[in-house]
């Protein structure tokens, strides 16, 4: 059983199975059906941001996909590993210890599990992520 999607009402984002027959795939989200979130309501500070996530891989805990996200401002407690590359938008991540990260496109990032602290999106956000689960 896969653990909650952190801070996104409704569980985990939408899941493909790995696909036996094609070890090579290019990452198409007009073919995966989106699933439409938002941050659960006791973790939300700002703003009504809309969460968009294309999940194109699930295997065994390891998660891949694209992720969009409107403005606003949550909290965030991590229970994986998540890889993160923007591609167009703007946020800023705060860490519970006074870490910070202004990201924006073309930076790329790492989350690990145990970080605790906030996401503000300021401009409609579009990132590739993975998540390992462990």
């Amino acid at each position: 059983m896969m653990p909650k999607y952190p801070g996104v009402r409704g569980g985990a984002p939408a899941l493909t199975t790995q696909k036996d027959d094609m070890l090579l795939e290019k990452l198409e989200i007009g073919a995966i059906e989106p699933e439409i979130t938002r941050p659960e309501p006791e973790k939300l500070l700002a703003g009504d941001p809309l969460h968009t996530t294309w999940n194109l891989d699930d295997d065994n805990g390891l998660y891949c996909g694209i992720w969009t996200s409107t403005p606003g401002k949550w909290r965030v407690s991590m229970t994986e590993w998540e890889y993160c590359r923007i591609h167009e938008g703007r946020a800023v991540i705060e860490g519970d210890d006074g870490s910070r990260l202004e990201v924006g496109p073309g930076d790329s990032f790492v989350m690990r599990s145990g970080f605790t602290g906030t996401w503000e999106v300021l401009e409609t956000i579009r990132k590739d992520y993975v998540i390992l689960y462990r």
